[in-house]
């Protein structure tokens, strides 16, 4: 069910981010506020639940499939020094997951994204992608349909 107020229960793309995938259970959105990290997605589990033990276990397993697929992605396409898996859900209390490529170039590494920032890269995160983020939103898109 979805429940009134939650931003992660609307599937339109808004400002915040944009929606890469729509399935009937999930949908993976690269996350656009943040653009120090561009290669930010979130897997978003459609139905309102909170926790991962909300899920039958069919659903955990398509649920964390689609988390790997997204990092299996930006590991191959990226080569990234690290991937970042976090599902928090305290400020939003609705199940998704999130999955950033982070660099030891990135503002913030070895920090995670919600720390200190340790310097300015230059040229900007986006330009120092190994692919174009539409290129690797179409390929996070494959990999999810495969």
């Amino acid at each position: 069910m979805k429940q009134a107020g939650c931003e992660l229960c609307e599937h339109a793309a808004t400002a915040a981010w944009s929606l890469v995938h729509a399935g009937e259970r999930l949908r993976v959105v690269r996350v656009l506020d943040a653009p120090e990290f561009p290669a930010f997605y979130r897997v978003i589990w459609n139905e309102h639940v909170t926790e991962m033990s909300d899920l039958s276990h069919v659903d955990r397993a398509h649920l964390m499939d689609a988390v790997l697929a997204v990092e299996h992605v930006l590991r191959t396409s990226l080569k990234p020094t690290k991937i970042n898996l976090a599902s928090l859900g305290n400020v939003v209390p609705h199940l998704h997951w999130h999955v950033i490529a982070r660099f030891d170039w990135d503002s913030h590494f070895p920090q995670p994204i919600w720390g200190s920032r340790q310097r300015t890269p230059e040229p900007p995160a986006g330009q120092r992608l190994a692919v174009p983020l539409t290129e690797l939103d179409d390929r996070v898109r494959r990999a999810l349909n495969a």
